[in-house]
């Protein structure tokens, strides 16, 4: 089976798309990254929080978002020598602007801005959208997606090991020795503060390599507030977004500290993002020896040192060692929740979403 997976993530960064050969094994014929465009960009921050004519915009954003879509499709399938009619499915994350969860009515909802119907037309191939309602309406949180894809490709008999996406948000899948109950959940921000920071204060859309964060100090009263977001210390199932670590957010917690120079700032948040990461992993899963890190953190080179520094028993990797770079695990994944759904195959775990019971995840919009 060979399908294609879509993924833009928190961080808004851009669309990587993957063409992947799933079934027998996984092997990745095409990878492609386009940054997003800067107009729709701005737009889908936009409307993470409330403002005017939001219908309307939205549906302009989603057709903006699946025309650039279908270009990655396209690219993927020039750059592999395929056709459309080779490809099963395109599985198609879509942007998440509101993650609410169980919230107000007791069922919540997350909304990835979509338009599977007009990316099947542009693209000519079935197109898998919506992943994450049918959790939510069994109960669950809808995210994280992966850990059951992480178990089948990073899963060790022989190890325990955790994989840590960091993407806008962080989100560990814990990997138990022995074929042991996989566990995952968000585990704090990621990028999305550093980004914020960066963009406000140097106008660059990210730091990078982090860079800038490690010319800086960290600045101890400020991290001790950070710390204490009562989310960090929330048990799974658990998942976040914008809705949670979002510019007021940090606002809050920056009162009182206008002498800390900017860079000092960045710093904090760095060493905030790694050690919410590091703390949840010693907390939830104190056996693991290993950690593949994917994402656009995986890139960050101070990142990686902060985590290495805080878990010295750990060996801190990218997954790039384990044949899958790291900007294409999350799209890769997508193409195999695509495939899951074709074969009519539940693609949550229930212990960590928190749903009643694996399901059939997302929708069909043939060709």
């Amino acid at each position: 089976m060979r399908c294609i997976g879509l993924m833009s993530g928190t961080s808004l960064d851009g669309i990587d798309g993957v063409l992947a050969v799933l079934d027998p094994g996984l092997r990745v014929e095409a990878h492609v990254h386009r940054p997003m465009p800067a107009a729709l960009r701005a737009e889908l921050l936009a409307l993470n929080t409330p403002g005017a004519d939001e219908l309307h915009r939205g549906a302009l954003a989603a057709n903006a978002l699946a025309m650039a879509q279908a270009e990655v499709v396209a690219e993927l399938l020039q750059r592999s020598g395929l056709s459309a009619t080779d490809v099963q499915a395109v599985g198609s994350h879509g942007q998440t602007v509101r993650h609410r969860p169980g919230a107000f009515d007791g069922c919540g909802y997350t909304w990835q801005l979509n338009q599977p119907a007009l990316l099947a037309e542009r693209c000519g191939i079935a197109v898998v959208a919506d992943f994450r309602s049918r959790d939510v309406a069994a109960g669950g949180q809808g995210a994280p997606l992966v850990p059951a894809f992480h178990a089948q490709v990073f899963g060790r008999p022989d190890r325990a090991r955790a994989v840590l996406n960091l993407g806008g948000i962080g989100n560990l899948t814990l990997l138990p020795a022995g074929g042991g109950a996989v566990a995952g959940f968000d585990c704090g921000p990621g990028n999305a503060l550093l980004d914020l920071w960066v963009q406000r204060h140097r106008g660059q859309d990210f730091d990078a390599d982090g860079q800038w964060a490690a010319g800086g100090q960290v600045h101890a009263p400020l991290l001790q507030r950070l710390m204490a977001e009562p989310f960090l210390a929330a048990a799974p199932p658990k998942s976040t977004g914008r809705d949670l670590f979002h510019a007021d957010w940090l606002a809050q917690r920056l009162q009182g500290t206008a002498s800390v120079p900017p860079q000092d700032v960045q710093a904090t948040l760095a060493e905030f993002t790694a050690r919410a990461a590091a703390e949840a992993l010693q907390r939830h899963a104190p056996a693991s020896r290993e950690l593949l890190v994917c994402g656009g953190g995986a890139l960050n080179a101070d990142l990686m040192r902060r985590l290495a520094h805080l878990l010295p028993g750990l060996s801190v990797r990218s997954t790039a060692d384990e044949g899958l770079p790291p900007m294409q695990v999350e799209a890769t994944a997508f193409a195999w929740l695509a495939a899951a759904h074709l074969q009519g195959r539940p693609a949550n775990l229930p212990a960590v979403t928190g749903a009643r019971g694996p399901r059939v995840l997302g929708a069909l919009y043939p060709a």
